[in-house]
């Protein structure tokens, strides 16, 4: 799994970025801070399991604290987008192309009206974000019409004549975008097109077709960032009017920042989603004011929200599951290890697929599963569910 963070040039991404992975990113206050993509890795945070087993686990990537399972999942921050970036301008192709595999988006959003069209510092609450949150759109959907019209005539040309699979050549020529025939076909039936004579869509159909592969495909959460900003919350409440179909979570990753960073330094305990922290070394007057408006954020708004925003991304518009290998008889490795891994799994995974996912060499010697927790053996179609243990059995 792969989550792009997307956004205009100088909205905070790079900030959200550190404070999602504490990875070392150039951040400033000026367009296209960003120029190649920082790549690094996050962590959803789920209730783990070993409590239900009342035992500690020892994970092998992560970690687990007070139960909370914390899971990697790989991120990208790309560089900003301006508007027409899919004609070029600002660093747009180059933003478009490093993120054909993304399975969502993370839109970053300036919510406190503080940078414009462009990027550039202004007056807070003197520019829109719901601009930004239609103009991203219109870049995407533009960017896969491009890739949609490349050689339109002659490709819709070939399968009438030859009476190609429609479906199947389009499938093909939009695997870049981890598009599935499946897909093609659906928004083919929803657009009421006629698979045999694509040279007869329109302009316009093309454009819906763009539209749907994009929402399928790269569904997106809208991060209403700054908002430790006092402008930005009468327009947190606008864009959520104006855009009632998205998700969108009010975050200040600075402030999230700033808890990571004093956390590590051992200057207060803070598990990443809380609403509090606790103090525990010796603070400066600096240190005290600055934490001081962090806590008075939490108290408002219950979290930084940077926690809240993977969380959201992989489990509400991804569905992804979580599910532990292990076994009926003891929940240890090898080498001892409690309960040590943890996969995030696409919704309907089957237990044969689950192993697959394990080792080729469980999913080739598959004979059935176990669900650890009700010790019930279950078929290699079984559907598995969130927080599912589950033994896999072999014919070796």
């Amino acid at each position: 799994m792969l989550v792009g963070i997307v956004g205009k040039a100088n909205v905070g991404k790079s900030t959200f970025f550190k404070a999602l992975t504490l990875a070392d990113v150039l951040i400033a206050n000026y367009p296209f801070a960003t120029i190649k993509p920082n790549h690094g890795v996050a962590f959803v945070k789920v209730d783990c399991v070993c409590g239900e087993f009342n035992t500690q686990c020892n994970p092998r990537m992560g970690m687990c604290v007070s139960k909370k399972r914390f899971v990697p999942v790989e991120i990208i921050d790309v560089a900003g987008l301006v508007p027409g970036a899919h004609e070029g301008k600002g660093m747009g192709n180059q933003f478009l192309d490093d993120l054909r595999q993304a399975d969502a988006f993370i839109h970053v959003v300036d919510m406190s009206g503080s940078t414009n069209e462009k990027g550039e510092p202004i007056q807070p609450g003197s520019y829109d974000p719901a601009f930004d949150i239609r103009f991203l759109e219109i870049e995407l959907d533009m960017w896969i019409l491009s890739i949609i019209k490349k050689g339109w005539e002659k490709f819709a040309r070939s399968i009438q004549q030859e009476k190609l699979n429609a479906i199947q050549a389009l499938a093909k020529q939009l695997s870049g975008l981890k598009v599935t025939e499946d897909l093609v076909k659906e928004a083919i039936v929803s657009l009421k097109l006629d698979p045999e004579k694509p040279i007869g869509w329109t302009e316009e159909h093309l454009h819906q077709l763009a539209m749907l592969i994009r929402k399928r495909t790269k569904p997106m959460l809208i991060i209403a960032n700054k908002m430790d900003i006092p402008t930005a919350q009468p327009n947190l409440e606008s864009c959520r009017k104006q855009f009632p179909e998205y998700l969108i979570v009010p975050v200040s990753s600075e402030c999230e920042l700033a808890l990571k960073e004093a956390n590590n330094k051992k200057l207060i305990n803070y598990l990443p989603g809380s609403s509090k922290f606790d103090v525990i070394g010796q603070l400066d007057d600096k240190q005290k004011k600055a934490l001081d408006f962090v806590q008075k954020f939490l108290d408002k708004y219950g979290s930084t929200g940077v926690q809240e925003a993977i969380d959201t991304a992989v489990f509400q518009l991804l569905k992804y599951i979580t599910v532990f290998p292990g076994g009926v008889g003891k929940l240890t490795d090898s080498q001892g290890r409690v309960l040590p891994d943890c996969f995030l799994m696409p919704p309907g995974t089957t237990a044969y697929e689950f192993a697959a996912k394990i080792h080729t060499d469980l999913a080739t010697n598959f004979v059935a599963a176990i669900d650890v927790k009700t010790k019930r053996k279950i078929g290699r179609d079984t559907v598995l569910k969130n927080r599912d243990v589950v033994e896999i059995l072999t014919s070796k």
